[in-house]
């Protein structure tokens, strides 16, 4: 049994609560905290009060550090902003408490995340003799146990890989996001990148796009993007040639992004309104709809995995691995729609897998390094159960 700290109320953090209480023969005690507090007592109410809750301001190392020490844990859940990684991390070290994320650092003036700043922590972490768990939601996250449970079982060599994500939802809004809008909008205009024959390559945002035939789902036009697991396969998985990911936009999504960028609305660079300065994508985050609040409109399904080429046993190999997830039953579960459910139910088996000691490590850690056969038997237990083809 063990003691979580969880910091950051939003879709996510909503998810990895409820899911811990699920799950109180691991986790006899759970505190959730973030800068909002009502956000925390909303999530308190709905289970029962079962948690307890706080106050901090993420930004503020000094405020998490005494948080952590009147609470605690054996674990800090880092489900607030990227921006927000360092600062919690450098707290974790100052009280010497285990730390997992769900996507990588990003730094707030720039739209470019990267593992680079994070993977510098490893000696740190290592000297203290704690963990650091980095990316486990689920692309990043469940996609590189996905690799890894496919180079342990099924390949000799992977050569190539797509990660292919797609959402078919539909929350009967005009435009809103499935997850934060400022980091989601960052990330799908920013440069475009795959991987090819040891090189990476930059696109114009949104600019290579192809049809691909989803289970269940069925076929959609997916964008290729640049996610930050590919850097991680790039450094743990030398052999692989090609990497690609690839998500799904609806025709509505792409022509209000449009005029989003056309406005500028999309901009991180400060502005003065009326004497005031404001980060018009901050403004822009403010009038949308909170993506935690979009589970009971939501309907459909969504789907993502890893399509995988490569050799075994000297011989060439297709395979694919991936999930299916229905927004309604992730709604009937927790109340989150499936992009917040995908990310946080990965969250919360890491952190059991940690305080149990199945995954524990001294150190920065991404989830390919890591045994990914007690994961994947956890996976379909807790609500994302997962196939996997050979083709």
């Amino acid at each position: 049994m063990g003691s979580v700290l969880i910091i950051g109320a939003g879709g996510v953090g909503n998810v990895v609560v409820k899911k811990c209480c699920q799950v109180r023969e691991v986790f006899n005690s759970i505190t959730l905290a973030s800068r909002t507090i009502n956000k925390c007592e909303k999530i308190q109410k709905e289970t029962n009060n079962q948690i307890d809750i706080a106050q901090v301001d993420a930004d503020n190392v000094q405020e998490v550090v005494d948080l952590i020490n009147n609470v605690n844990p054996d674990i800090v859940i880092n489900t607030a902003l990227p921006y927000q990684n360092l600062s919690i991390m450098d707290a974790c070290l100052e009280t010497a408490v285990h730390y997992i994320d769900t996507a990588c650092y990003e730094p707030k003036d720039e739209a470019k995340y990267s593992y680079q700043w994070q993977w510098k922590y490893h000696d740190r972490f290592k000297e203290k003799g704690l963990m650091a768990l980095l990316g486990l939601g689920f692309d990043p996250g469940v996609t590189n146990v996905f690799v890894a449970h496919a180079f342990k079982e099924h390949f000799d060599e992977i050569y190539k890989l797509d990660i292919l994500d797609a959402n078919a939802g539909d929350h009967g809004h005009p435009f809103a996001t499935n997850f934060n809008p400022e980091i989601n909008i960052r990330e799908i205009t920013q440069k475009g990148k795959y991987f090819e024959n040891g090189k990476w390559i930059e696109t114009d945002p949104l600019s290579i796009h192809k049809s691909f035939d989803f289970p269940v789902i069925g076929e959609k036009e997916v964008y290729l993007l640049y996610h930050e697991e590919m850097e991680c396969f790039e450094k743990h998985f030398p052999g692989i040639k090609e990497m690609r990911f690839w998500m799904t936009f609806s025709e509505s999504y792409l022509k209000h992004l449009e005029v989003i960028q056309n406005i500028g609305l999309d901009s991180i660079k400060p502005i003065i309104y009326n004497g005031v300065e404001i980060i018009p994508l901050q403004f822009l985050k403010a009038l949308l709809p909170d993506p935690a609040s979009l589970g009971e409109s939501t309907q459909g399904k969504a789907c993502i995995g890893c399509l995988i080429e490569g050799v075994k046993d000297g011989k060439d190999k297709k395979y694919y691995i991936y999930n299916v997830c229905d927004h309604e039953k992730c709604y009937a579960d927790v109340g989150a729609q499936a992009v917040s459910y995908t990310t946080g139910v990965p969250t919360m088996i890491g952190a059991m897998l940690m305080l149990q000691g199945t995954w524990m490590k001294e150190g920065c850690f991404n989830a390919e390094e890591l045994d990914p056969t007690p994961f994947l038997e956890l996976l379909g237990k807790y609500g994302l159960p997962w196939t996997e083809k050979i083709l």
